[in-house]
């Protein structure tokens, strides 16, 4: 990996959840529990249905909520708000990441299949509050989730950046499918490499990456 191979990008795209801050934090965790429990109530089904259903939804729909939509015409607001109200207690600020994404030249956006609300708060407990240009939530899609080539046509049409000089980095790599056709960089950002023709580089550590970008 070069700095020039980044030198033509202007608009920096990153996802939230386990790409801005590590897996190892286990917010993810607190929200599955969270969104089992609302599938549990509002379906009327046992626990062990209710987490089959939210990790098939997920697997099918790109996320819980659209299978939900899309399956039982769920009104997306109300989950939206009781999934995300967990505690920010794990995260912690990282000064380096900050100062990093501080220096990459041009446009900076967060785009999350969570919604923005939920993005500032985590933001906020990393220390990465005010370094961004935009944030932008599932709302901003109409609800479609990534990696719905729709939703990233959607968002990024909203911002008004350049696919083309552009960059993605995200944790779930059929989320980096629909930038890669669009003709993005894709960074994959996670512990364990994954080979595909749509990743063009595979990170298990955010901040060393980006440090390696700066002129």
């Amino acid at each position: 990996m070069t700095r020039d191979a980044f030198s033509h990008v202007d608009a920096w795209v990153f996802d939230l959840d386990h790409t801005l801050y590590p897996p190892s934090a286990g917010l993810f965790a607190l929200i599955e529990v969270r969104m089992t429990a609302w599938v549990m109530r509002t379906l009327n089904v046992q626990e062990a249905e209710a987490d089959r259903l939210r990790l098939h939804y997920w697997q099918t729909h790109g996320t819980t909520l659209a299978g939900l939509m899309r399956e039982h015409d769920v009104d997306p607001a109300p989950y939206l708000d009781d999934v995300h109200d967990i505690s920010m207690a794990s995260l912690t600020p990282d000064p380096e990441l900050a100062a990093h994404i501080r220096a990459l030249p041009g446009r900076r956006i967060v785009y999350t299949n969570g919604c923005a609300p939920y993005a500032e708060r985590v933001l906020a407990a990393r220390g990465l509050s005010g370094l961004f240009d935009a944030v932008y939530g599932v709302e901003h899609a109409g609800f479609l989730p990534k990696p719905d080539r729709a939703a990233f046509d959607r968002v990024f049409g909203l911002d008004g950046l350049t696919p083309a000089r552009a960059a993605m980095f995200e944790d779930d790599p059929r989320n980096l499918i629909a930038p890669h056709a669009m003709g993005m960089k894709t960074v994959h950002v996670a512990p364990a490499r994954r080979d595909a023709a749509h990743i063009h580089y595979h990170t298990d550590d955010l901040t060393a990456f980006l440090g390696l970008l700066k002129g």
